[in-house]
């Protein structure tokens, strides 16, 4: 999958965050890159080389950072609207 493709992705699933580059994941929706851990309230830094997903889990801050080279697939979860 291409960069431009995953950014996309990325911009659908979050919101920017005022003041910053990062964005937040939008409300109730999760996302899991590579069939690995699904993130969720997590804030994601799109950079140049790299993506940084920020998560905060018992009292600490996880970062996260994949390549874009080694991103081959992102699901996102959200609820049906009914």
């Amino acid at each position: 999958m291409q960069k431009t493709t995953l950014e996309k992705v990325f911009e659908y699933a979050s919101m920017p965050l005022h003041g910053t580059l990062s964005r937040k994941l939008r409300k109730q929706l999760r996302i899991q890159i590579n069939d690995g851990t699904i993130y969720e309230s997590a804030v994601l830094f799109l950079g140049e080389e790299f993506v940084r997903i920020t998560q905060e889990k018992d009292g600490e801050s996880i970062n996260t950072y994949y390549s874009w080279e080694d991103i081959g697939s992102v699901r996102t979860f959200s609820p049906i609207d009914g």
